[in-house]
This record gives structure tokens, C-alpha cells and sequence, in this order.
């Protein structure tokens, strides 16, 4: 019988992790999936509530989208996207073109989330540069944010776990201090503030407005910052001072698409559009590695022109449009249409959150439960009073996660952050067992 976790530490360098922790903690390796469920090869259970780093959108191996990958890949499994096209993607842009905020009706295809910001970043920098504008070259983002692991969109982040090593390498970036609901400055709640943090906002463009291209944000989601959760009112603010200073509001989606806040997408909640969103994950549900940046006629306009002028956008990945991929995006947008499984995953939303402030909230190192769709999350922290953390290194979260495992339960926490994020499709037996399986371990970590 072959040993495949000693082929897996002999051969694999897993993402984000120590290695050497897989001394303690070896690789489960997992035979197959089934809708909210994950099965190791010794037939052990688990229940994936962080949908596999947040892209499993309608459980794993879903029928109507395995159905539509095989049948495409008897089909055409690839062709170069210059100059070429097929069904499947004309069919995606046209569907996405009808339920994406306003405006947003061009479509340009890419790989994963990190190459989809590093696109529209460029898009953003060469249509400045070739309206009028070349002095607007530098970008904004805000504190906190994570955007990707390319150093384009390394740059934009600001978290220090991923971007701190490399920080001599990395685009020198406008940063905005950005809005702390549970540790507001100003004393106030996320659910009735006037967003006076964006004070802080008004006065970044001020000094640097004219020279900047383009703002990045994760809207009302700052998942690995700790799933910190902000008010629509703060995109708006944004919104507003974007149209001021002729900036590009350039909305990464790629974790917050796809109904994971409530709405389809996050800017419905705020009611304005961004001029540039890029989307993947839950994009093709967890299937295919695609990502697609979105962007407004006016922008798409200003490349279109004689060859000979420069002006296109020469910016291309081997697979961008895959045919696979783009079949699975369209069985995923068949699954939702009706709005029949977004309708029960905000009855649902309620009902988990309900559930876990009841479970949660009372513990004395829970500081704040907060939520935005299905996704919830709880901080733990030293003192709840104070509000103050507990120092990273006795990684507390880390130890949670680790006895959850044994209990079937997928937790991996961002730090000290414990947090919730399943399939849409997710139902309440399963919310009931996974947030008792997490007090449990909590308990026993934190007494």
C-alpha cells in the first residue's frame, strides 16, 4: 500500500505554510468531495466551512457543473484567445454583462485573482497615460487590504505576513487608513456611523488625487485582514472622491462575488459601480483556475484605435478564456439564476449568525462575532474590555484549527480570527455541528 503523505513531504512545497509544522501536522490527503463534505483516504468526514479557500460556491462535485466540464472537455478543451473565440465565453460575457453593476460591459480574461489586479492595474495606468493624464501613475489602497501574491498585487496589500519580506521589491503604494469597525478611533458602530474614517480618505486624495491612476478595495469585506466587515456607505464616500480626482474605483471582488455578502455581488449593497471589478473564485465555483477583470465602454474606448498608434492592450495568459473554465462560470450562473439558492443562503445567514452570537459572544476571549452573508467571523482576544490581541506567536487559532481537524471540522483561521465562510449551499444541521465542534475547541484551548 503505498504511504502518499511521505510522497507528498518528499516530492510538494505546500502554499502558505511552515513546512516544518507538517512534522506535527501531516497533509490529509483527500480522496474526493461531496457538496459540503470532504472525505480523506481512510474515509474520515470533514466539513469544509472555509469552501476551500473561499472558492467552492455550490459544494464539490456539484452534478450540473461536473456535467458541464466533461461535456466541454469532449468538446475543446483550449484555444488561443487572439483572434479566436467559442461559445462558452461570448455566452459568459454577455450573461455577466447583465448582472454586474452598472456600466461594467467589457470583459477581459485571465487566470486566477492575483493576474486579473495586475491586468486592470495596467488598464488603469495606460488609460490615464494615453488620455491626457501621464502623471497618474502612482495607486491607493487601503491599509490592511490583501489583493493577491504577484508583486503588482502584493504591492496594493497590507498585510505584513505576506508583504513584509519583500517589501524592497514591491511598487510604492498611496495607502489609506482605512475603516476598524471594531476598533474605531471614533467610537462608533458600523451599523449607524456616518463613515468619519473617510476623513482619512479625503485627505490621501487631496495630496495625491491628480497623480493617482487608480483605488483598490475589497468592498465591505477585508477578508484577510481578519474578515474585517465595513459599511456600503464607505464604498460611496470612495465613489464620490474617485469622480473627483478623475481615479479609477477599481473594485476587487474576487472573494466577495457570487453572493458570499448577501447580494451577487458586494457593490450592490452600496448602489454605485466601480470602473473596474475583477472576479474569480466562486466565478467558475470552484472548479477552474479563471479570473476576468470587467470594465466600462469609456475605458475599453480609449485602446481602440489603428494598430499602429499603440494603443492596445498587450497583456496575455496562455489560458485566458479557457473553454473548461468558462463552461463551468456558465453551469454556476445556471445553478443561481432562478435566485432560489441565494434567496435560502440569506435565510440561512440569519440562522448562523443567530447561532453563533449565541454560542460565542458570552466566551471571555471573544471579542467581537461580525458577519456579512454566510460569512462569519469571531476575534479572539486577550482582553475583552481593552479589546487588546493575544501575541501572535502562541498562534491560539492555529491550535483551534488543529483539534477541529480531528473533529472533521475546517476551520483555518486567519490568526487569532476564527471564521466561517462555507458553500452557499450550506445547511443549518452542518452550521449546528461545525459551530459546536469550534466552541468545543475553543474551550479547550482557551478554557
Amino acid at each position: 500500500m503505498e504511504n502518499w503523505v511521505d510522497k507528498d513531504l518528499k516530492y510538494i512545497w505546500h502554499p502558505c505554510s511552515q513546512m516544518k509544522d507538517y512534522e506535527e501536522l501531516s497533509p490529509i490527503v483527500i480522496d474526493h468531495g461531496e457538496g459540503v463534505y470532504l472525505y480523506d483516504t481512510d474515509g474520515k468526514k470533514y466539513i469544509d466551512v472555509i469552501s476551500s479557500w473561499w472558492c467552492n460556491l455550490l459544494g464539490h462535485c456539484n452534478p450540473a457543473i461536473s456535467n458541464a466540464l466533461k461535456e466541454q472537455a469532449d468538446t475543446l478543451e483550449h484555444v488561443i484567445f487572439a483572434n479566436f473565440t467559442h461559445k462558452p465565453a461570448i455566452r459568459l460575457a454577455e450573461r455577466l454583462s447583465k448582472i454586474l453593476p452598472k456600466g461594467l460591459c467589457k470583459f477581459n480574461f485571465t487566470d486566477n485573482g492575483s493576474s486579473a489586479i495586475e491586468a486592470a492595474m495596467k488598464v488603469s495606468f495606460q488609460y490615464h497615460e494615453q488620455t491626457g493624464n501621464p502623471q497618474k501613475t502612482k495607486f491607493m489602497a487601503l491599509s490592511d487590504a490583501y489583493h493577491g501574491e504577484t508583486i503588482g498585487a502584493l504591492s496594493v496589500g497590507d498585510c505584513d505576513l505576506y508583504t513584509k519580506l519583500y517589501k524592497p521589491i514591491l511598487m510604492d503604494i498611496v495607502r489609506i487608513e482605512g475603516p476598524d469597525c471594531y476598533r474605531c478611533p471614533y467610537g462608533k458602530c458600523r451599523d449607524n456611523c456616518d463613515c468619519e474614517c473617510a476623513k482619512k480618505a479625503e485627505q490621501i486624495f487631496a495630496q495625491y488625487g491628480n497623480e493617482t491612476a487608480a483605488l483598490l478595495v475589497e468592498p465591505l469585506l477585508q477578508g484577510s485582514a481578519g474578515m474585517k466587515i465595513y459599511p456600503p456607505l464607505y464604498l460611496r464616500k470612495l465613489r464620490e472622491l474617485c469622480d473627483k480626482y478623475n481615479v479609477h474605483l477599481l473594485a476587487d471582488e474576487i472573494a466577495t462575488g457570487y453572493g458570499r455578502t448577501g447580494k451577487m455581488f458586494a457593490f450592490e449593497h452600496a448602489g454605485v459601480s466601480p470602473d473596474i471589478m475583477c472576479l474569480s473564485k466562486g466565478l467558475t465555483g470552484g472548479y477552474m483556475p479563471m479570473a476576468i477583470f470587467a470594465t466600462t465602454q469609456k475605458i475599453y474606448d480609449a485602446f481602440y484605435d489603428d494598430y499602429n498608434t499603440g494603443k492596445a492592450f498587450m497583456h496575455s495568459h496562455t489560458y485566458s478564456g479557457n473553454p473548461m473554465a468558462c463552461s463551468c462560470a456558465n453551469a454556476v450562473l445556471d445553478l443561481m439564476e432562478d435566485g432560489k439558492i441565494l434567496k435560502r443562503a440569506q435565510e440561512n445567514a440569519v440562522y448562523f449568525n443567530n447561532m453563533i452570537k449565541d454560542k460565542f459572544l458570552s466566551h471571555k476571549n471573544v471579542g467581537e462575532v461580525r458577519h456579512i452573508g454566510l460569512i462569519n467571523a469571531i476575534e479572539i482576544v486577550k482582553n475583552k474590555d481593552t479589546k487588546e490581541a493575544f501575541d501572535g506567536k502562541l498562534r491560539l487559532g492555529y491550535q483551534i484549527y488543529r483539534k477541529a481537524l480531528k473533529k472533521g471540522v475546517i476551520l483555518r483561521p486567519l490568526g487569532d480570527v476564527i471564521y466561517f465562510n462555507p458553500p452557499l449551499i450550506m445547511e443549518r444541521e452542518d452550521m449546528n455541528y461545525a459551530t459546536d465542534v469550534a466552541k468545543e475547541c475553543m474551550q479547550e484551548v482557551l478554557g
